[in-house]
């Protein structure tokens, strides 16, 4: 079997129906492409150069094999265009559609097939390709004026779908993540998921997956893969398809069967891979695990029934704390109570008003010594920590970030922070995820990321 590798690490990379202009889409890959720091050869019979570089009319023509193809060419003239690489590339992304998702099962077949015989590897068709941020290589058919990509990080995304592609990067930007790789796969008539699982768990650049699905072909193939995956690093599953409409829909946008959601999800569950319920729990969960990975607990877990799930609430403002522990309700984790001593203890130390429960209300009148003296006093009686900061009062300062940053890096244990809009927040956020601390704009945010560090 091929490596993957010369997908991820070409040398030289030939663009079949390049374009001389960003108003059609071979022209705005090319332009793309023009920013990898290898070879770029743009195939066009009707240029001799496209966009400062010389161009060449036909596949032999070029001077020498390459590592990469990227067809963007009309579907039915796809399989000749394989035959022509045929010992000129060693992989292949078909960005074009056209194929099964169009009905056009026989051609994509024979794609299958021809790919096959010439001994290539192929992404696609109907798919986004590529993008590397390390490697500055780009084959999305998308500016980056229309679709900014997001920072250099360690989360890979492996997509189906080019659509949720794009809402991926725009959520990842946002929620201040970074990216080592993204894989948009298309119809997957060679290379799917699991070869890419496969690949991602060997990568050094990627700590964390995220893989959003419409169909599984081969369910043994995608559960042992996952499985390894899993193993060495994080992988969180997003699932489309889970109705008899949406699985039609999948159908239709890929070409491969979406199956019965219900027997997709049992599976998960009985291999222990994780599974986000929704888009919003899928970047919460990235966003934990791409800042603190996966904690290594004491052994045994302090949880009840052996699971690592007791959460203590801080918090400067009653109502966030109740929402965040109606949160931990609806996820499984528990808000246990103060044990008694200690609530006596802190009791001795605080004012009449602050309230010594679960959560732990320090009002308005909180300081930054005020958390770190409920974190250190009840650092062992829980698994997980939710620190609630309304910043706009002024007991709350940038210090608070580094006492956080201290207690984590003491106790190893996860911790997660919602900080609200004013005062320091902006200035707040950005010193508690550089200390690997991720920060949510909601209280239920932040519990969807506490239990994906959590499980």
């Amino acid at each position: 079997m091929i490596s993957l590798d010369p997908f991820f690490n070409p040398r030289s990379i030939a663009l079949v129906g390049a374009a001389h202009t960003e108003i059609k889409l071979g022209g705005v890959v090319l332009k793309n492409l023009l920013k990898f720091r290898g070879e770029v050869f743009p195939v066009n019979p009707k240029y001799n150069e496209l966009m400062e570089i010389k161009a060449y009319p036909v596949i032999k023509a070029l001077p020498h094999s390459v590592d990469l193809a990227v067809v963007m060419r009309p579907a039915p003239e796809v399989p000749a265009i394989l035959r022509e690489l045929k010992g000129r590339a060693k992989c292949v992304i078909i960005v074009s559609s056209g194929f099964a998702e169009a009905g056009e099962t026989g051609l994509q077949e024979e794609v299958k097939r021809t790919g096959r015989e010439i001994g290539v590897r192929i992404i696609g068709p109907n798919c986004m390709g590529i993008y590397d941020p390390y490697k500055r290589l780009d084959t999305f058919f998308l500016s980056y004026e229309r679709l900014k990509r997001p920072k250099r990080g360690n989360v890979a995304v492996v997509s189906q779908s080019g659509g949720v592609m794009t809402a991926l990067f725009s959520a990842i930007r946002a929620a201040n993540i970074g990216i080592s790789k993204a894989v948009g796969y298309g119809n997957a008539v060679d290379v799917d998921e699991s070869d890419l699982y496969d690949y991602l768990s060997g990568d050094s650049r990627t700590d964390v997956v995220v893989s959003y699905i419409e169909s599984v072909a081969d369910g043994r193939k995608f559960i042992a893969r996952a499985k390894a995956l899993s193993e060495r690093k994080p992988l969180i599953v997003l699932k489309a398809g889970k109705g008899g409409s949406g699985q039609e829909a999948a159908f239709s946008h890929t070409g491969r069967l979406a199956g019965r959601y219900e027997v997709f999800r049992s599976i998960l569950k009985e291999f222990g891979l994780r599974e986000a319920n929704d888009f919003e729990e899928l970047i919460d969960a990235t966003k934990a695990l791409s800042h603190q990975g996966v904690p290594r607990f004491p052994s045994p877990p302090l949880g009840n029934g052996g699971a690592a799930r007791r959460v203590l609430i801080i918090t400067n403002g009653g109502g966030s704390g109740v929402l965040a522990a109606d949160e931990c309700m609806r996820q499984g984790l528990e808000v246990t109570e103060v044990r008694k001593d200690k609530k006596e203890g802190l009791r001795q130390v605080f004012p009449v008003f602050f309230s010594i429960n679960n959560p732990v209300d320090l009002t308005a009148q909180v300081t930054d010594e005020d958390y770190k003296r409920v974190l250190d006093e009840l650092r062992d009686d829980y698994d997980g920590f939710l620190i609630i900061a309304l910043p706009n009062i002024p007991g709350i300062t940038e210090d608070l970030a580094g006492l956080a940053k201290s207690f984590r890096e003491s106790t190893r244990k996860p911790m997660v922070f919602h900080v609200t809009e004013g005062g320091i927040s902006a200035r707040l956020t950005v010193l508690l995820e550089k200390a690997r601390i991720p920060v949510y704009s909601s209280p239920e945010g932040a519990v969807r990321g506490l239990k994906a560090l959590l499980r």
